[in-house]
């Protein structure tokens, strides 16, 4: 008897030592998904046709012979990703229009018809030797949308997008990422396609098993649905799958957040360009985006949840342009004074709830810099506090927050708080964290520092807690005109001395001090600078273009006024309005180069228009201009009508044709401008 009293003894001892298994929880993440959530930042490619024709979408008859760059460098393309700390580069092999730029043998649209190299080139080949000469993962976009291509509508041409899938994962060596557009449009022969995904994805599987598929339904990853770079507040790495098909419209705000429940681990990417157009522009590199900017997109991207993916659009020389490199070099060292010291290394760490007789579920796990190591709390105890205390006040203004994903993403709510005397004082209170969450806080000092799980779907396991203080930036100048045309500079940084031009140069100490608003009535730009400090610190220098002060204006289309009052609000119509005019009158005669177009961000997109000039207002003729905005949905900026030549008239009829979204008829039009 004693002898089985002692080994029930032993063995119930032996089973308290015992490593406590922690429950996976709903849909999981593969080793490729959690090795691509790791890389958070890399580098999109946007270059083909369009970069030689100015436009976002080729229409698929463009002379092959026009793709020609005269200085193509794809080490150089490799290099500035390599310095701006990304991890890989996606290049668009084949956009809309096309236009292949490998030789493929299923299409006659590709380098080989083109002049670079004398047909002889390839820009996969030599971007893909770029790419592991530097240590970069190398990956590819192919729209199945092809405009070009003859086959393009009927069940055959599935098979030529599969084939020139094959081509591209056999040639080039290992592809981390496979982005599929979701855009399907008409091509030359007037029809649609209805894709085959079962086809495409199992020809890259069946070479690249472990690809990551990006399109609005995964598998790998999907588009946060935005291309302006900025995930959900709440942002889940799960979805339905079954619910979804690459695009189907109408769930961009189901994509930015994700589903809490989802089946599928779908996590979010978040693709924006640095400039306001996807491909390059020469108009637009004085428009790359400022550090600001793109330090608010990194945090509201890489620190909500989901990758980055920043489009560099390389130039008709083939290179990627010096304003843009500059820029990137800014955030690269930004971001790293931004993250150089993790002050939660110094920290003494405790935690509440924390799982028990558990050798690998500590709290000494959270500060130590290894992501698969992780504090956890007991089974059933979905809420838990983290404690940061330190001998001396420390100074932070970041902080942030991983959950181990292999596990399941699990907290639903958390907060941060100080403690202040004996009573703590909440600064923040968020949803989600999922792989990473960072914070930007106001600059905060205590002694003590506590993240509070406030909700989980199961026992939070959270792998790091990190605190940073990064240097305050100096806020960028806000240029903004009235009607009138007079032009006001504004900028949230304290003290600040605002400098500005208006002939195209950048602003200097030595430039115009702003003071008070000054005129500006016809077309023309203005360029603004903030320094501090004596101007040992500076912001960026921001530029804004305008066209002609629409003082003298009137709008003819009954209830229209707020489309060219020079303000946010917009002119927006009942819906089933199409075909619809706005009319206006100049007041007197103009010489017109062009107008703008700007979309009212909140629905009633145009996307097919035509536009008439008028010296009369009777007469109209035929349209100077017609068209469509391209991709004007996704990426709703301001939208540029330009004329072959310029035109003497007095009256202008914009007609929206088409909408850009089939369920919203609505017609809006959040300011119309004229050059």
């Amino acid at each position: 008897m004693k002898k089985v009293i002692l080994l029930a003894l032993l063995l119930a001892g032996g089973k308290a030592w015992a490593q406590p298994e922690i429950k996976p929880v709903g849909a999981l993440p593969s080793n490729a998904q959690v090795k691509w959530q790791q890389l958070e930042y890399y580098m999109f490619i946007h270059f083909g046709p369009n970069t030689f024709t100015d436009k976002e979408w080729g229409h698929g008859d463009e002379d092959p012979k026009v793709f020609n760059p005269t200085e193509l460098d794809a080490r150089q393309w490799a290099r500035t990703a390599k310095l701006a700390g990304m991890k890989g580069i996606i290049i668009t092999a084949k956009h809309h229009d096309g236009f292949c730029l490998w030789p493929s043998e299923y299409s006659k649209h590709t380098v080989r018809e083109s002049a670079w190299k004398n047909g002889k080139g390839d820009v996969l080949a030599e971007l893909s030797a770029a790419c592991r000469e530097y240590g970069l993962l190398f990956g590819v976009y192919l729209s199945p949308w092809d405009r070009n291509h003859p086959a393009y509508g009927t069940p055959e041409y599935n098979q030529v997008f599969a084939n020139q899938l094959k081509e591209v994962h056999t040639k080039y060596g290992d592809v981390f990422e496979q982005w599929f557009d979701g855009a399907n449009g008409e091509g030359p022969n007037g029809k649609k396609q209805v894709y085959d995904w079962n086809l495409f994805e199992s020809t890259v599987t069946n070479i690249h098993p472990n690809v990551i598929f990006f399109s609005d339904a995964g598998p790998g990853c999907r588009w946060i649905g935005n291309e302006s770079g900025y995930a959900g507040v709440t942002n889940w790495s799960t979805l339905n799958r079954a619910d979804f098909k690459p695009g189907m419209g109408g769930i961009t705000e189901t994509l930015n957040k994700g589903q809490e429940d989802g089946t599928h681990w779908v996590p979010g990417e978040a693709d924006v360009s640095i400039r306001p157009g996807w491909f390059y522009s020469e108009t637009t590199d004085n428009q790359v985006k400022s550090l600001a900017h793109l330090l608010d997109i990194y945090y509201g991207s890489v620190g909500r949840n989901a990758n980055l993916l920043l489009n560099i659009p390389v130039d008709r020389r083939g290179r990627i342009h010096e304003n843009d490199s500059m820029r990137l070099m800014e955030l690269r060292r930004t971001l790293d004074v931004d993250f150089k010291e993790n002050l939660a290394r110094k920290a003494r760490v405790a935690a509440t709830n924390t799982r028990q007789n558990s050798s690998v579920t500590s709290a000494v796990y959270l500060t130590d810099g290894n992501y698969n190591t992780y504090w956890a709390t007991a089974e059933g105890k979905n809420t838990g506090d983290i404690t940061l205390s330190y001998a001396n006040p420390v100074t932070f203004n970041r902080i942030s927050i991983q959950e181990f994903i292999p596990l399941g993403q699990r907290v639903r709510s958390f907060s941060v708080s100080v403690l202040q005397g004996k009573e703590w004082k909440e600064i923040a209170r968020e949803t989600t964290v999922g792989y990473k969450r960072i914070l930007r806080l106001p600059l905060t000092t205590a002694k003590s520092i506590r993240v509070s799980i406030l909700d989980a779907k199961a026992s939070p396991v959270i792998s790091e807690v990190s605190l940073f203080r990064a240097p305050e930036l100096i806020s960028d100048p806000e240029i903004r005109r009235d009607k009138a045309g007079m032009v006001t500079i504004k900028t949230a940084s304290p003290d600040p001395v605002i400098h500005y031009t208006t002939d195209g140069s950048a602003p200097t100490t030595a430039s115009p001090k702003y003071e008070k608003p000054f005129a500006l009535p016809g077309s023309g730009s203005v360029s603004a600078i903030a320094f501090v400090e004596n101007g040992k610190r500076s912001s960026d220098v921001i530029d804004a273009i305008f066209g002609i002060s629409p003082i003298n204006w009137k709008v003819l289309t009954p209830g229209a006024e707020n489309a060219i009052d020079a303000t946010p609000r917009a002119w927006t119509t009942k819906e089933n309005a199409y075909p619809a005019e706005l009319v206006v009158d100049l007041g007197r005669e103009e010489t017109v180069k062009g107008v703008g177009y700007q979309p009212n961000t909140h629905g009633g997109i145009v996307y097919k228009y035509a536009l008439y000039l008028s010296a009369d207002g009777k007469e109209w003729g035929k349209p100077v201009a017609e068209g469509a905005f391209a991709n004007v949905l996704n990426n709703p900026i301001e939208q540029s009508i330009k004329l072959s030549s310029s035109v003497t008239c007095r009256y202008i009829k914009f007609v929206a044709l088409a909408p850009a979204n089939a369920q919203d008829t609505r017609v809006s039009v959040a300011e119309l401008k004229v050059f």
